[in-house]
């Protein structure tokens, strides 16, 4: 994501969250919305776990 793995960068919380949909299991789930900053830019996602291991990624819509 964002060319980088983002495992390896600290995530700062937003303190937003949002309601997603997981793509398997339809159940709903709630994530958190996480900023980092790579290279001197700051991205802004949400992410969390949909099971253990399993994660989801968000990126927001432009437009």
């Amino acid at each position: 994501m964002f060319g980088v793995n983002i495992f390896d960068y600290d995530w700062q919380t937003t303190g937003k969250r949002v309601k997603v949909k997981d793509p398997i299991y339809h159940q709903d789930h709630t994530f958190e919305v996480w900023q980092v900053e790579i290279d001197g830019q700051i991205h802004r996602f949400a992410a969390g776990e949909f099971s253990n291991c399993v994660w989801g990624f968000y990126l927001e819509k432009n437009g």
